[in-house]
């Protein structure tokens, strides 16, 4: 496929970051309007589906955008993502009932799959990979601001009203789709037979992701690990993931390409990023709760807290980036980056309730100094090392691979943290027994960002190309 070319980079570059705050920005700003929810909707019993509707539909539905961007191309894609997103925005402010906010925010995650994925591929088009690192940073901001942003905005808007949270979406999603329809110019599709859909291995790939995520999202919690309802979904996740592969060996233009896994970048890059999102998740899901049941501190100002590792993350990534647009070296960054990341996490493990903000913060900034260095390095050496034809499924792919390994250990960490509290229940004041369950959460992070590392030190480091 020809690459997409453009009229004015920092427009469209600009209309691409937005789209990349629609879709994290959702993930952060519901939760603290759902107190508020509730008390208007009812249905309490049923709340946590509100996010987990939205990371179901957006999780399994990247491989599925990723490889239609590689069929069909980028531009009409990226606008139809933007477009679902923002009908599910607008549907979900509207909901008159639980239920009907629930599905509205699965059709929003669907659109969320597409935005961060194709936003991710288009960029990949534009810019050689040698000068992919200096944008890293601009991309890390993003996060950085949905992150400290979206709780904040959340509960401000929800004292107006929770409805605001979603139709605050269609104003930014307005602009970035004028922008990507005035400045990216899509290349024209030759007149070759029509690419053939593989209808059947994005069924079983989307059902066997969905059990998976199911058995993280209830195991341990809504059923117990060896419950017939828990035990079944991951028997028919493994039958559906062995379907899946039979059906891919044999499809003529497969959904997630086999031969991607032959290539030992993203094999080994996939591998690193489900290892190092799920450290990740560990400290950015619990610290808070340690702030706010161990320290006292308010929702807000456990979210604050948290600048020191998002701002630090955003300035090495920022550094690293530019680094590797000078030299083309770039191997050197995840390895740094995941040693910091297993140091933060053995230092946080030894956290008690006497532990102080100060020397918190300065343990998020060890870590945070460390995952700015690897996360978007890895994205840009797997879009360096694949073939043109492969370019959006091998970003979808690494993006996919990252977020299960959020969403995999989140479900652990949680079930960790449980465990520990139910064991010191009694036998300890309640602050003390939060903080010793939370650093035995850190404790079982740690070997899991070892593992990271372990793995990173087998990447090959390939040449960054100079040209798009």
């Amino acid at each position: 496929m020809a690459t997409s070319t453009t009229r004015s980079f920092p427009a469209t570059f600009a209309g691409l970051l937005l789209a990349m705050l629609l879709a994290s920005l959702d993930q952060t700003i519901v939760a603290t309007a759902l107190p508020t929810v509730v008390s208007d909707l009812g249905g309490i019993d049923r709340l946590s589906w509100v996010v987990t509707a939205y990371l179901l539909t957006a999780t399994v539905t990247i491989p599925l955008w990723g490889r239609a961007a590689d069929l069909y191309g980028r531009k009409r894609l990226f606008q139809a993502a933007i477009v679902v997103f923002l009908l599910g925005s607008a549907l979900s402010g509207a909901a008159q009932t639980l239920g009907e906010l629930i599905a509205f925010r699965g059709l929003q995650g669907l659109g969320a799959g597409g935005l961060m994925t194709l936003a991710m591929t288009i960029v990949a088009d534009l810019v050689p990979p040698r000068e992919r690192g200096r944008y890293q940073g601009y991309i890390q901001m993003v996060f950085v601001l949905a992150s400290v942003a979206g709780p904040l905005l959340g509960g401000v808007l929800s004292e107006i009203s929770w409805r605001w949270i979603f139709y605050v979406n269609l104003p930014i999603g307005a602009l970035a789709l004028a922008a990507i329809a005035v400045t990216l110019t899509a290349p024209a599709r030759g007149d070759g037979p029509r690419p053939q859909v593989d209808y059947a291995g994005a069924g079983l790939l989307t059902a066997a992701l969905s059990c998976l995520l199911l058995v993280t999202t209830w195991g341990g919690r809504t059923y117990t690990w060896t419950s017939a309802e828990t035990l079944g979904l991951g028997a028919a996740a493994i039958v559906l993931l062995g379907a899946f592969v039979a059906q891919e060996r044999r499809a003529a233009e497969p959904i997630l390409p086999l031969r991607l896994f032959r290539d030992p970048v993203f094999s080994v890059a996939s591998a690193t990023l489900f290892l190092a999102g799920c450290a990740f998740f560990a400290v950015i899901v619990f610290t808070p709760t340690f702030l706010q049941l161990a320290t006292g501190a308010t929702p807000t100002e456990s979210g604050l807290l948290l600048l020191p590792l998002l701002l630090s993350a955003t300035a090495t990534t920022a550094v690293s980036g530019r680094v590797i647009s000078r030299t083309g070296r770039y191997k050197a960054f995840p390895v740094a980056g995941l040693a910091l990341m297993t140091a933060g996490l053995v230092l946080m493990s030894g956290l008690s309730a006497g532990t102080s903000v100060l020397a918190v913060s300065l343990m998020l900034v060890v870590f945070g100094i460390g995952f700015g260095m690897f996360t978007q390095v890895l994205v840009v050496a797997v879009q360096n090392a694949a073939d043109r034809r492969d370019i959006g499924i091998a970003t979808a792919s690494t993006n996919l691979f990252r977020a299960l390994g959020g969403s995999i250990g989140v479900a652990l960490f949680g079930s960790v943290f449980a465990a520990r509290l139910d064991d010191l229940a009694g036998r300890v004041p309640r602050p003390e027994a939060v903080a010793e369950s939370l650093g035995t959460v850190f404790t079982v992070a740690a070997p899991i960002a070892a593992a990271a590392l372990l793995c990173v030190l087998a990447l090959r480091e390939v040449p960054l190309r100079r040209a798009a």
